[in-house]
């Protein structure tokens, strides 16, 4: 595993390191030749066939991180903006979610949410996507299990290790352009939450 992957000092809550041999090299963020030469420099571009986050960087590169993308039923596609960020956000299940999990009824938007911390289904970043001004109720986030990394399991939100959504917080700034590109596989055989 690269470095980059370790434990992760200075932050409020652990974020303990990757253990080797669970993400598939391909998945690891790296600087890669930009596949999508027609966005500008600071444009996140999410491909969930593939499994991809890049963040456009100038020069004719990208920063590419593998994510986990929605389940079945649960995926989401069009473009958004960054409206807000958060380190160590709460998490709120939407009436939505609650509506099919009763379960998270205690973490619903009326009684407050989650606290940050370890087990917060955010982790450690959250990007807050909006469309026409509106919350899609969708964000880029942390707290990706490393054996779900590039699957399709969330309630459709793109998730990224808590190692690598640090790192893109740094990178992306207030109101960048997020393009989430339709997926054209057939419907995943399982979901997380």
């Amino acid at each position: 595993m690269p470095a980059h992957y370790g434990a992760v000092i200075g932050e409020p809550y652990p974020v303990p390191a990757i253990p080797p041999g669970v993400v598939a090299p391909d998945l690891w963020r790296q600087e890669v030749a930009n596949p999508f030469r027609d966005a500008a420099p600071g444009t996140v571009i999410v491909d969930p066939d593939a499994a991809f986050l890049h963040l456009v960087q100038p020069g004719g590169t990208a920063m590419r991180y593998g994510v986990s993308v929605g389940a079945a039923g649960f995926g989401w596609s069009g473009e958004a903006v960054v409206q807000f960020r958060r380190s160590w956000p709460r998490w709120k299940a939407p009436d939505t979610m609650v509506a099919r999990r009763p379960e998270f009824e205690p973490y619903s938007v009326a009684n407050g949410g989650m606290a940050p911390g370890p087990g917060n289904p955010l982790g450690a970043r959250a990007l807050y996507l909006f469309e026409n001004g509106v919350d899609t109720l969708y964000r880029l986030h942390g707290a990706c299990e490393p054996a779900y990394l590039g699957k399709a399991v969330s309630s459709g939100c793109i998730r990224l290790l808590d190692q690598d959504v640090i790192d893109l917080d740094q990178r992306v700034r207030h109101g960048a352009r997020v393009i989430v590109l339709p997926s054209l596989k057939g419907p995943p055989l399982s979901t997380l939450y």
